[in-house]
Protein backbone atom coordinates (compact mmCIF):
# COMPACT_ATOMS: atom_id res chain seq x y z
CA UNK A 1 0.00 0.00 0.00
CA UNK A 2 1.55 3.72 -0.92
CA UNK A 3 1.49 6.02 1.91
CA UNK A 4 1.20 9.74 1.57
CA UNK A 5 4.71 10.94 0.43
CA UNK A 6 6.35 7.51 0.21
CA UNK A 7 6.24 5.36 -3.45
CA UNK A 8 4.66 1.67 -3.25
CA UNK A 9 6.98 -0.94 -2.37
CA UNK A 10 7.10 -2.14 -5.90
CA UNK A 11 6.87 0.41 -8.40
CA UNK A 12 7.63 0.55 -12.58
CA UNK A 13 10.11 2.67 -14.19
CA UNK A 14 9.39 3.11 -17.82
CA UNK A 15 9.97 5.48 -20.66
CA UNK A 16 9.87 8.32 -20.67
CA UNK A 17 10.49 8.04 -17.30
CA UNK A 18 8.19 10.75 -15.53
CA UNK A 19 7.40 8.71 -12.93
CA UNK A 20 6.51 5.76 -10.95
CA UNK A 21 3.68 3.63 -11.38
CA UNK A 22 3.01 1.11 -8.50
CA UNK A 23 2.70 -2.63 -9.18
CA UNK A 24 -0.83 -3.64 -7.47
CA UNK A 25 -1.43 -6.32 -10.15
CA UNK A 26 1.46 -9.04 -9.10
CA UNK A 27 2.94 -10.99 -11.67
CA UNK A 28 0.11 -10.44 -14.76
CA UNK A 29 0.74 -6.61 -14.27
CA UNK A 30 4.31 -6.73 -14.88
CA UNK A 31 3.68 -8.87 -18.02
CA UNK A 32 1.45 -6.66 -19.45
CA UNK A 33 3.38 -3.19 -18.45
CA UNK A 34 6.46 -4.36 -17.78
CA UNK A 35 8.03 -5.26 -21.13
CA UNK A 36 7.96 -1.91 -22.50
CA UNK A 37 12.26 -1.65 -23.21
CA UNK A 38 14.48 0.13 -20.95
CA UNK A 39 11.63 -0.71 -18.02
CA UNK A 40 13.17 -0.85 -14.47
CA UNK A 41 11.36 -2.79 -11.53
CA UNK A 42 11.86 -0.63 -8.33
CA UNK A 43 11.77 -2.47 -4.90
CA UNK A 44 11.54 -0.15 -2.00
CA UNK A 45 12.35 -2.25 1.27
CA UNK A 46 11.51 -0.64 4.15
CA UNK A 47 10.83 -1.97 7.79
CA UNK A 48 8.99 -4.77 8.28
CA UNK A 49 7.96 -8.08 5.81
CA UNK A 50 8.60 -8.40 2.26
CA UNK A 51 8.05 -12.21 1.42
CA UNK A 52 5.25 -11.51 -0.80
CA UNK A 53 7.27 -9.41 -3.02
CA UNK A 54 10.35 -11.71 -3.35
CA UNK A 55 7.58 -14.31 -6.15
CA UNK A 56 7.07 -11.07 -7.91
CA UNK A 57 10.12 -10.12 -7.90
CA UNK A 58 11.79 -13.65 -9.03
CA UNK A 59 9.36 -13.53 -11.89
CA UNK A 60 9.44 -10.08 -13.57
CA UNK A 61 9.84 -10.10 -17.10
CA UNK A 62 13.44 -11.20 -18.62
CA UNK A 63 15.06 -7.33 -19.74
CA UNK A 64 13.30 -5.67 -16.67
CA UNK A 65 15.93 -4.34 -14.88
CA UNK A 66 15.64 -4.02 -10.65
CA UNK A 67 16.78 -1.26 -8.74
CA UNK A 68 16.53 -2.37 -5.25
CA UNK A 69 16.13 1.01 -2.57
CA UNK A 70 17.27 0.17 1.05
CA UNK A 71 15.22 0.62 4.06
CA UNK A 72 16.38 3.61 6.65
CA UNK A 73 18.90 2.80 9.26
CA UNK A 74 15.96 3.10 11.87
CA UNK A 75 14.24 0.48 10.46
CA UNK A 76 14.73 -3.09 12.14
CA UNK A 77 17.40 -5.08 10.75
CA UNK A 78 16.23 -6.84 6.98
CA UNK A 79 16.78 -10.89 7.77
CA UNK A 80 19.56 -12.27 6.02
CA UNK A 81 16.78 -14.22 4.38
CA UNK A 82 15.48 -11.12 2.43
CA UNK A 83 19.62 -9.82 1.55
CA UNK A 84 19.77 -13.42 0.23
CA UNK A 85 16.79 -13.15 -1.55
CA UNK A 86 17.88 -9.53 -2.93
CA UNK A 87 21.04 -10.52 -4.14
CA UNK A 88 20.05 -13.57 -5.83
CA UNK A 89 17.04 -11.45 -7.91
CA UNK A 90 20.19 -9.62 -9.49
CA UNK A 91 19.67 -5.90 -8.77
CA UNK A 92 21.39 -3.72 -11.38
CA UNK A 93 21.19 -1.15 -8.89
CA UNK A 94 21.27 -1.11 -4.43
CA UNK A 95 20.59 2.73 -3.83
CA UNK A 96 20.54 4.23 -0.02
CA UNK A 97 16.66 5.05 1.81
CA UNK A 98 15.20 8.13 -0.07
CA UNK A 99 11.57 8.73 1.09
CA UNK A 100 10.79 9.81 -2.47
CA UNK A 101 13.85 8.58 -4.86
CA UNK A 102 14.87 10.68 -7.26
CA UNK A 103 13.90 10.46 -10.90
CA UNK A 104 16.70 11.96 -13.10
CA UNK A 105 18.86 9.50 -10.37
CA UNK A 106 17.24 6.85 -11.29
CA UNK A 107 17.25 6.87 -14.86
CA UNK A 108 20.86 7.41 -14.28
CA UNK A 109 21.47 4.61 -12.87
CA UNK A 110 19.93 3.12 -15.70
CA UNK A 111 21.79 4.26 -18.27
CA UNK A 112 25.27 4.11 -16.29
CA UNK A 113 27.96 1.82 -18.05
CA UNK A 114 28.75 -1.33 -16.31
CA UNK A 115 31.65 -1.99 -14.67
CA UNK A 116 33.21 -4.90 -16.45
CA UNK A 117 30.08 -5.98 -19.20
CA UNK A 118 31.32 -9.62 -19.72
CA UNK A 119 30.94 -10.10 -15.96
CA UNK A 120 27.12 -8.40 -15.94
CA UNK A 121 26.39 -10.55 -19.38
CA UNK A 122 27.48 -14.03 -17.92
CA UNK A 123 25.39 -12.91 -14.52
CA UNK A 124 22.46 -11.85 -16.26
CA UNK A 125 22.14 -15.65 -18.67
CA UNK A 126 22.87 -17.39 -15.41
CA UNK A 127 20.01 -15.62 -13.57
CA UNK A 128 17.90 -16.00 -16.81
CA UNK A 129 19.00 -19.99 -16.54
CA UNK A 130 21.34 -20.09 -19.32
CA UNK A 131 24.32 -21.52 -17.19
CA UNK A 132 27.80 -21.92 -18.69
CA UNK A 133 30.80 -23.76 -17.69
CA UNK A 134 33.66 -22.10 -16.20
CA UNK A 135 35.93 -21.97 -19.50
CA UNK A 136 32.78 -20.81 -21.43
CA UNK A 137 32.11 -17.87 -19.27
CA UNK A 138 35.41 -17.40 -19.16
CA UNK A 139 35.55 -16.86 -22.78
CA UNK A 140 32.30 -15.04 -23.03
CA UNK A 141 33.83 -12.84 -20.88
CA UNK A 142 37.05 -12.33 -22.64
CA UNK A 143 34.92 -12.02 -25.91
CA UNK A 144 33.14 -9.17 -24.27
CA UNK A 145 36.05 -7.33 -23.32
CA UNK A 146 37.86 -7.75 -26.40
CA UNK A 147 34.78 -6.05 -28.49
CA UNK A 148 35.73 -2.80 -27.09
CA UNK A 149 38.85 -2.96 -29.82
CA UNK A 150 38.01 -5.47 -31.98
CA UNK A 151 36.10 -5.54 -35.07
CA UNK A 152 35.99 -9.19 -36.63
CA UNK A 153 36.09 -12.76 -35.44
CA UNK A 154 39.83 -13.32 -37.02
CA UNK A 155 40.83 -10.10 -35.11
CA UNK A 156 39.48 -11.90 -32.10
CA UNK A 157 40.48 -15.70 -32.50
CA UNK A 158 44.10 -14.43 -32.37
CA UNK A 159 43.22 -12.25 -29.62
CA UNK A 160 42.14 -16.03 -27.33
CA UNK A 161 44.92 -17.70 -29.17
CA UNK A 162 41.90 -20.29 -30.68
CA UNK A 163 41.41 -20.76 -34.03
CA UNK A 164 38.34 -19.74 -35.44
CA UNK A 165 37.15 -23.39 -36.09
CA UNK A 166 38.17 -24.65 -32.63
CA UNK A 167 36.33 -21.34 -31.45
CA UNK A 168 33.28 -22.49 -32.86
CA UNK A 169 33.19 -26.15 -32.08
CA UNK A 170 33.61 -25.09 -28.75
CA UNK A 171 30.26 -23.18 -28.83
CA UNK A 172 28.61 -25.01 -31.14
CA UNK A 173 28.89 -28.21 -28.90
CA UNK A 174 27.34 -26.00 -26.17
CA UNK A 175 24.39 -25.02 -27.86
CA UNK A 176 25.26 -21.61 -28.17
CA UNK A 177 24.98 -18.98 -30.72
CA UNK A 178 28.01 -18.67 -33.23
CA UNK A 179 31.35 -16.34 -31.76
CA UNK A 180 30.93 -13.41 -34.44
CA UNK A 181 27.03 -13.24 -32.78
CA UNK A 182 28.73 -12.59 -29.12
CA UNK A 183 31.18 -10.15 -30.30
CA UNK A 184 28.31 -7.74 -32.25
CA UNK A 185 25.84 -8.01 -30.13
CA UNK A 186 28.90 -6.68 -27.36
CA UNK A 187 29.56 -3.89 -29.53
CA UNK A 188 25.95 -2.97 -29.83
CA UNK A 189 25.33 -2.94 -26.35
CA UNK A 190 28.52 -0.69 -26.47
CA UNK A 191 27.05 1.33 -28.69
CA UNK A 192 23.82 1.92 -26.71
CA UNK A 193 25.24 2.33 -23.54
CA UNK A 194 27.27 5.28 -25.26
CA UNK A 195 24.20 6.65 -26.94
CA UNK A 196 22.47 6.77 -24.09
CA UNK A 197 25.64 8.76 -22.25
CA UNK A 198 25.92 11.26 -24.61
CA UNK A 199 24.42 13.64 -27.62
CA UNK A 200 27.02 12.28 -30.26
CA UNK A 201 25.28 10.90 -33.22
CA UNK A 202 24.21 7.56 -34.06
CA UNK A 203 27.39 8.30 -37.26
CA UNK A 204 29.64 9.30 -34.95
CA UNK A 205 29.39 6.59 -32.01
CA UNK A 206 29.45 4.37 -34.48
CA UNK A 207 32.31 5.27 -36.03
CA UNK A 208 34.08 5.53 -32.63
CA UNK A 209 33.33 1.84 -32.57
CA UNK A 210 34.69 0.86 -35.53
CA UNK A 211 31.15 0.90 -37.70
CA UNK A 212 31.61 2.69 -41.10
CA UNK A 213 28.82 4.52 -41.21
CA UNK A 214 25.34 4.72 -39.06
CA UNK A 215 22.87 2.43 -41.81
CA UNK A 216 25.83 -0.01 -41.29
CA UNK A 217 25.11 -0.36 -37.34
CA UNK A 218 21.76 0.36 -37.80
CA UNK A 219 21.07 -2.80 -40.09
CA UNK A 220 23.30 -4.77 -37.57
CA UNK A 221 21.38 -3.94 -34.73
CA UNK A 222 18.22 -4.76 -36.04
CA UNK A 223 19.51 -8.33 -37.81
CA UNK A 224 20.65 -9.09 -34.35
CA UNK A 225 18.48 -7.56 -32.14
CA UNK A 226 15.07 -6.15 -33.96
CA UNK A 227 16.11 -2.58 -32.65
CA UNK A 228 17.18 0.46 -34.20
CA UNK A 229 20.19 2.63 -32.16
CA UNK A 230 17.41 5.30 -32.18
CA UNK A 231 15.43 3.22 -29.80
CA UNK A 232 18.52 1.95 -27.94
CA UNK A 233 19.31 5.73 -27.22
CA UNK A 234 15.50 6.42 -26.04
CA UNK A 235 15.09 3.13 -23.90
CA UNK A 236 17.82 3.23 -20.96
CA UNK A 237 19.47 0.37 -19.52
CA UNK A 238 21.00 -2.93 -21.67
CA UNK A 239 19.55 -6.11 -20.29
CA UNK A 240 16.51 -5.41 -22.56
CA UNK A 241 18.57 -5.31 -25.15
CA UNK A 242 20.84 -8.37 -24.75
CA UNK A 243 17.66 -10.28 -24.11
CA UNK A 244 15.67 -9.12 -27.29
CA UNK A 245 19.14 -10.88 -29.06
CA UNK A 246 19.06 -13.80 -26.69
CA UNK A 247 15.19 -14.70 -28.33
CA UNK A 248 16.00 -13.96 -31.49
CA UNK A 249 18.87 -16.26 -31.13
CA UNK A 250 16.08 -18.87 -29.50
CA UNK A 251 13.71 -18.30 -32.18
CA UNK A 252 16.33 -19.37 -34.64
CA UNK A 253 17.48 -22.13 -32.90
CA UNK A 254 21.44 -21.10 -32.31
CA UNK A 255 20.42 -21.43 -28.58
CA UNK A 256 19.93 -25.45 -27.66
CA UNK A 257 16.70 -26.16 -26.12
CA UNK A 258 17.91 -27.33 -22.66
CA UNK A 259 19.34 -23.68 -22.14
CA UNK A 260 16.37 -21.78 -23.00
CA UNK A 261 13.78 -23.19 -20.58
CA UNK A 262 13.40 -20.61 -18.48
CA UNK A 263 14.34 -17.85 -21.22
CA UNK A 264 11.35 -18.66 -23.16
CA UNK A 265 8.65 -19.38 -20.46
CA UNK A 266 8.39 -15.72 -19.48
CA UNK A 267 8.08 -12.94 -21.86
CA UNK A 268 10.57 -10.75 -23.01
CA UNK A 269 10.48 -6.92 -24.17
CA UNK A 270 7.87 -5.85 -26.18
CA UNK A 271 8.65 -6.82 -30.07
CA UNK A 272 10.41 -3.56 -32.12
CA UNK A 273 7.27 -3.20 -34.31
CA UNK A 274 5.19 -2.44 -30.65
CA UNK A 275 7.77 -0.42 -29.62
CA UNK A 276 7.95 2.01 -33.09
CA UNK A 277 3.67 1.99 -32.76
CA UNK A 278 3.83 3.56 -29.08
CA UNK A 279 6.19 5.78 -30.16
CA UNK A 280 3.96 7.16 -33.15
CA UNK A 281 1.19 7.54 -30.03
CA UNK A 282 3.65 9.61 -28.10
CA UNK A 283 4.71 11.67 -31.35
CA UNK A 284 0.91 11.94 -31.76
CA UNK A 285 0.14 13.53 -28.22
CA UNK A 286 3.38 15.60 -27.45
CA UNK A 287 1.46 18.14 -25.58
CA UNK A 288 0.95 15.55 -22.88
CA UNK A 289 4.39 14.71 -22.24
CA UNK A 290 5.21 18.58 -22.24
CA UNK A 291 2.92 19.17 -19.51
CA UNK A 292 4.23 16.33 -17.49
CA UNK A 293 7.80 17.63 -17.71
CA UNK A 294 6.63 20.99 -17.06
CA UNK A 295 4.73 19.60 -13.72
CA UNK A 296 8.27 17.75 -13.01
CA UNK A 297 10.33 20.70 -12.98
CA UNK A 298 7.55 22.85 -11.11
CA UNK A 299 7.59 19.98 -8.24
Amino acid sequence: MTTPGHPATLSLFTHPYLELSPVTGGKQQLRAEGRVPGSALVWCLRGGAHEQDVPVVNGRPGGLALMVILPPFSSPAVDTALVRAVDAARPSAVLPHHPVPDLEDLAGLLRRPPEDLGVEITDYMAWRGIRLDRETTHLVRRMVALSADLRSVSALCRSLYLSRRALGRRFLGHGLPVPSHWLHVARLIRVAIRLQNSDDSVLSVGFELGYPDAFALSNQMMRLTGYRPSEARTFLGWEWLLEAWLRREADAGALAPDLTMDLLSSPGPVPARETRAAEVRMVAEPSVHRGARRGRAAG
